[in-house]
This record gives structure tokens, C-alpha cells and sequence, in this order.
């Protein structure tokens, strides 16, 4: 065994999160693709690390509904179906109206300022054409929206449910279109700003039917994706 082997055998939580994020970040761009099988011992060798490391990420992706571990079959990118897919927005839009209704009793100038620098942050990524950092912002605007009613629980679900809609999007949504949220989410902002919880309500509802709408189901490829071409090798950095 090499001594870099060796070394990430042991405990090492910043090569984990590095791992962790990578493999994240390779969902979000649209690298891996739907039904993408997740080779513990491909893994290990792009990123020079034991199996049992990869399969400690695998397991911490899989509790986040990022991908999905299938029994005496291992790990593959989650394959959502129709049925799941629409599960998960009806529960976004649910949630969300009850989010607003909230806030909105309680909006302050500084929640609102803290909404307006996440569009800044949006809109950057989208100009860029950063896919990954929109797919994530995307998510992390409607957080900012439940975490001002400083409900753990109520926050909790909401992580849960982006941890899978992120996911969705990431793997059937053309690329082309998943940067034009930032619009939809400055709407609803300008809503709460007028103190029209109404109209809030119903920009969310449309927002969150338009991303269902927009995604493509497709078939998982023909051909297995070369992780080891995606990965590595290259230094771990968290």
C-alpha cells in the first residue's frame, strides 16, 4: 500500500468532505448522470483512497437521498420516477405557502437585505454559466426563506426535500434552463417587499411548477460514464 494510501486509511474528515464534495459537485454540474452506478473500487482509485472511505461518502450521500444505495447492488446516482418527482414539488409548493404566510408577519429590513444579497450571489452564478453554484443557490434562497422563521423543524424538512429536488434537476433538467430561476425567485422577493402575501404565494407555486415542468426524463446512458476521467487523479483539497 502507498504512503498517501496509508495515510487516508486513517480518520481524516477534510479528505471525507473533500470526497463528499466532490461527488456533490459532479450531481449538480450533470457529470453523473440518472442510474449512474457508484464503483466503490473505481472511486477509491481516482481519488487514492481506501474503498472503506468511499464507501463511509457513499453512505453520507445516500442518508441525503442524494443517491441512492440499492442492496447487493451498491450505489448509483438517484433515478427519481415520475410519481416521486411530483411528490416532491406538491410538497415544495405546500411548504412554501406556509413559509410565506409566516414571514410575512414577521418581515424585517434585514430579512429583506439578506434576500436581496442571495439574488446578487444568483445572479453572478448565472452569469457565469456555473451550473453547480445555481443548482445550489437555487436551493439555498428558499432555506433563506424558512430559516427566518428560526423553526428547526420546519427547516429540516426543507433541507430533506432539496436534498432530492436538487437532484432532480441536476440530472433532468437541461442545463440551458436551470439558470433563469434567479427571475422567479426576484418576483417572489418583490412580493414580500409589497407585503403582497397573495401574490407571494402564487409566484411560488408557479415557480415551483415550472421547474417540474421543465425536466426531462430520460433513460440512464448506454455507456458507463468514466469516473475515473471525472474524479482523478488529483490532490484532495476540502
Amino acid at each position: 500500500m502507498s504512503e498517501r494510501r496509508q495515510r487516508t486509511a486513517k480518520a481524516d474528515p477534510a479528505a471525507d468532505e473533500a470526497i463528499y464534495q466532490a461527488i456533490s459537485t459532479a450531481i449538480l454540474e450533470g457529470r453523473l448522470r440518472a442510474g449512474t452506478k457508484l464503483v466503490e473500487q473505481t472511486l477509491a482509485a481516482a481519488f487514492g483512497v481506501s474503498r472503506e472511505r468511499i464507501r463511509k461518502v457513499l453512505q453520507r450521500l445516500g442518508a441525503e437521498r442524494r443517491i441512492e444505495m440499492v442492496p447487493n447492488r451498491g450505489a448509483r446516482v438517484a433515478q427519481p420516477s415520475p410519481g416521486e418527482i411530483k411528490a416532491v414539488y406538491e410538497a415544495h409548493r405546500v411548504l412554501e405557502a406556509g413559509v410565506l404566510v409566516q414571514l410575512a408577519r414577521i418581515l424585517t429590513d434585514d430579512i429583506l437585505a439578506r434576500l436581496d444579497a442571495h439574488l446578487v450571489e444568483e445572479r453572478a452564478a448565472a452569469a457565469r454559466g456555473d451550473r453547480a453554484a445555481s443548482v445550489r443557490l437555487s436551493g439555498a434562497f428558499h432555506l433563506h426563506l424558512v430559516d427566518a422563521l428560526e423553526n428547526e423543524e420546519l427547516s429540516r424538512f426543507l433541507r430533506d426535500l432539496l436534498s432530492r429536488s436538487s437532484v432532480m434537476v441536476s440530472v433532468y433538467e437541461p442545463a440551458t434552463q436551470s439558470l433563469c430561476a434567479v427571475d422567479e425567485h426576484g418576483a417572489i422577493v418583490e412580493a414580500l417587499r409589497a407585503r403582497d402575501v397573495a401574490g407571494a404565494i402564487d409566484l411560488s407555486r408557479h415557480h415551483f411548477l415550472h421547474v417540474e415542468q421543465r425536466l426531462k426524463l430520460e433513460l440512464p446512458p448506454a455507456t458507463a460514464p468514466d469516473l475515473a476521467a471525472i474524479f482523478g487523479p488529483a490532490p484532495l483539497k476540502p
